[in-house]
């Protein structure tokens, strides 16, 4: 049953709590200015939020450029009702170490973090505290929250942003192994009307494989390659119901508007058990695709021309 919100303003629900990525990622998005920011603590809750009506949008992470996707976001659009990707931000990750005030590197035991983010700083960790132990948290900030809840972590990692929302101090700065580190959020909406096509677009699908035999996932990527579409995606997850059925996440160039992208996902539609559309949406990045001469707009449409005049329904 769909729940209808009661704020004057519009709610955006993000991975918090206060000073996560995620909320960095929130700020990019323009609509959400004056908005209600509403920090939950899973992406599951800020999917539910906007499946059910409490949230307009929501803000989730979705892949990180060293750690690859995230798991949790993937599994849980799968199985969201009528959810929609509507845009999509890119932030830059720096990562900091803080402690209590008081506390130096030297005192330093246990660290905390989000499991995606411990990885990225590993090299740091091995060489500065080689016998550190680490606790997971559900966020960056979380792990920063933390510090002030209990004495069983030393230190957290997270980026410059807790610092506007939490007493810390700073013992060490841009510990990540990677300095180019980018993880890409989505902005997700219910119902809503297609982003217009803009010529440097991206379309997500989730799909289910008919069959557990050779060649069906070469079968499923033909359906791409035939009309020129490039995936700039393609990551599989456990369907869950038994060993060895999967579905793939799948981020294709260009809108569903785009009539090789259509004619795509109507091949698709015909082979797979379940596709889920989860929305086509400008590309972050801005860069344009390249498409084939032979897979341009203009190209079908000279293709129909050219077949309903053989009808004779020109």
């Amino acid at each position: 049953m769909l729940i209808t919100m009661t704020s004057a303003s519009p709610v955006y629900s993000f991975l918090g709590p206060r000073g996560t990525f995620t909320e960095d990622a929130l700020r990019q998005v323009a609509e959400a200015a004056g908005a209600e920011w509403k920090p939950v603590s899973s992406v599951v809750q800020a999917i539910d939020d906007v499946v059910f009506g409490r949230s307009y949008g929501a803000v989730i992470p979705i892949e990180n450029s060293i750690e690859g996707g995230v798991t949790a976001t993937q599994d849980a659009l799968a199985v969201a009702d009528g959810v929609r990707i509507l845009g999509e931000y890119l932030v830059p990750i720096t990562f900091n170490l803080y402690v209590r005030p008081g506390v130096s590197l030297d005192d330093v035991r246990v660290v905390t973090t989000h499991p995606v983010s411990y990885p990225q700083c590993r090299g740091w960790l091995s060489e500065r505290l080689p016998d550190h132990e680490f606790i997971p948290a559900s966020s960056n900030a979380a792990a920063v929250a933390s510090l002030a809840a209990t004495e069983l972590v030393d230190a957290a990692i997270a980026g410059p942003s807790v610092l506007d929302y939490y007493d810390v101090d700073t013992v060490a700065t841009n510990i990540g192994d990677n300095t180019g580190a980018v993880t890409r959020f989505l902005l997700i909406g219910r119902g809503r009307k297609l982003p217009e096509p803009t010529g440097r677009d991206k379309t997500s699908l989730i799909i289910e494989l008919p069959a557990d035999r050779s060649g069906v996932l070469m079968e499923l990527l033909e359906h791409f390659s035939t009309r020129g579409i490039n995936l700039s995606r393609l990551e599989s997850r456990p369907v869950g119901d038994e060993l060895g059925r999967y579905r793939f996440n799948i981020d294709a160039e260009g809108h569903v508007r785009d009539a090789r992208v259509a004619e795509a996902l109507m091949g698709i539609q015909r082979f797979s058990p379940r596709v889920i559309f989860l929305g086509s949406y400008p590309r972050a990045n801005g860069n344009e695709p390249s498409v084939g001469s032979a897979h341009t707009n203009e190209a079908f449409a000279s293709s129909r021309a050219w077949l309903n005049k053989i009808l004779g329904d020109d």
